[in-house]
């Protein structure tokens, strides 16, 4: 007996097929992310791309000016490029470091980084109205980038330390030194004229509060201070102001403080969809000011088009996708903390990078994280992205995975220059404090008086009154 065939049914049954092979493909590409070692490979892959891009993007958008300047087309990119070389065996010695190194360094380097700002706040070398670099020895650095980095190891280090003694129940305990030693590195680079990294500096600190599970209340009450201190910043500087009209209408004065502006979204809008081609921009023939650093972004978007802006949003987007995986698995509040910060002032950059090309947010001076032009920043960016690999390692799967391959080459090369033994020292530092902290833990509830914290002792809680001085209410 013939059968016919329902035409219906038969799409019916197509879609199903579709709808089955689709779930399969997903489902194998979530088990792919499952992997041990995938957060620190997404990190490792992310990196070297942008590490990659920014060396392309630096040699095509200074050539006009190199050639201007010095008569070699590759003066600039050269500079980038040592900076590049200089970073990569930083980035990668930081990533087979024990996070117990990295709780070591972070007051060291904060201090340092607090003296370097204040040196440069009276002998720092002034370009365009702004004192941010210092002269060290014919070597002009900016010492807020590494700042940057010794900030969110210090912070998360002063962090994870309470939160082990249980001391993060009271809100001064939250603000106590970390909201002064913000304080103090804001204060800082504001007084180079530097509001672009003082916000990044600013978005740190709230992204440490907001990780470290600070009440809703003091978090929007320092949200709340950060918002009036950029305004009252903003208030009383008459170029920023002159910032802020340009963003509201660049039109209104397209030959001065909204040029700019103007001329990043001409060169986006002339990239069109794919682009002019690399190296055909037209708005680096001098139209376009900082176009290698500020506004880099907008040159890409010229070359590359629309689909190059995209493809360079969802390479940073793997990479705070990466940074944060590593933050939700890992066990210890140090590399948690840490990781988080780390992302949070990437991605925190990026945003204000991207929003002051496209005209979401007003000009300002915070480069493309490992695109943009500077040594300063691409080293210290690398040096971060190497802590954030050595605290994806940390992952308790990845952890096993590593130990079951042995030691790797630059741990060979550590023991020929006879550094095994610090470093398993450091390893043993880390992990007997993390055992230790994981044997007592429990959880964390308000002790007796209001909410006073109890402290921890080998033979058992102590009462809030017998602590040590320290410790005590004031």
């Amino acid at each position: 007996m013939a059968t016919t065939a329902v035409p219906g049914m038969a799409r019916a049954k197509a879609r199903t097929d579709a709808g089955g092979r689709g779930h399969a493909l997903w489902r194998e590409w979530a088990r792919s992310l499952d992997r041990p070692l995938t957060s620190y490979y997404l990190i490792l892959g992310t990196a070297v791309l942008l590490i990659a891009l920014g060396l392309v993007m630096v040699l095509s958008s200074t050539m006009v000016k190199s050639i201007t300047e010095t008569g070699s087309s590759f003066s600039l990119f050269q500079k980038q490029l040592v900076s590049a070389v200089v970073g990569l065996p930083l980035m990668i010695l930081a990533s087979h470091m024990p996070q117990a190194l990295f709780r070591l360094v972070g007051y060291p380097t904060m201090i340092l980084s607090v003296a370097l700002l204040l040196l440069t706040v009276f002998q720092g070398v002034e370009v365009n109205g702004a004192t941010r670099w210092l002269d060290i020895g014919g070597l002009v650095v900016q010492p807020s980038e590494p700042a940057k980095l010794s900030f969110a190891l210090w912070g998360a280090n002063i962090l994870a330390r309470k939160d082990e003694l249980r001391e993060l129940t009271e809100w001064r305990h939250l603000l106590i030194p970390l909201l002064p030693g913000c304080g103090l590195l804001v204060l800082l680079v504001l007084l180079g004229s530097n509001l672009s990294t003082a916000l990044v500096f600013l978005i740190t600190f709230l992204g440490l509060l907001w990780v470290v599970g600070a009440p809703g209340k003091l978090f929007v009450t320092m949200f709340g201070l950060v918002l009036a201190l950029a305004v009252i910043v903003i208030a009383i500087e008459p170029y920023r102001m002159a910032r802020v009209t340009s963003f509201l209408d660049p039109g209104a004065d397209p030959l001065g403080s909204g040029n700019q502006s103007l001329h990043g979204l001409y060169a986006l809008g002339t990239g069109g969809i794919f682009g002019v081609g690399i190296g055909a921009s037209r708005e680096k023939w001098g139209f376009l000011p900082f176009a290698e650093s500020d506004f880099v972004f907008a040159i890409i978007g010229e070359e590359f088009g629309l689909i190059g802006t995209l493809l360079v949003l969802a390479l940073f987007g793997v990479l705070g996708y990466a940074g944060l995986r590593v933050a939700t698995r890992v066990k210890e509040p140090f590399p948690r903390l840490a990781s988080f910060a780390i992302v949070t002032w990437l991605m925190g950059q990026v945003m204000i990078n991207v929003g002051a090309v496209i005209g979401l947010l007003p000009v300002t001076g915070v480069p493309l994280p490992l695109v943009s032009y500077g040594g300063s920043s691409l080293i210290t960016t690398m040096v971060a992205l190497g802590v954030l690999l050595a605290l994806a390692k940390a992952e308790p799967q990845a952890a096993r995975a590593l130990e079951a391959r042995g030691p790797s080459q630059v741990q060979r090369a550590l023991s020929w220059l006879g550094l095994e033994n610090f470093v398993a020292s450091m390893n043993n530092r880390g992990g007997t404090a993390s055992r230790r902290v994981a044997a007592g833990r429990g959880p964390r509830t308000p002790g007796p008086r209001g909410g006073r914290t109890t402290a921890k002792h080998r033979n058992g809680p102590v009462p809030a009154g017998d602590r040590p001085r320290r410790n005590r209410q004031r």
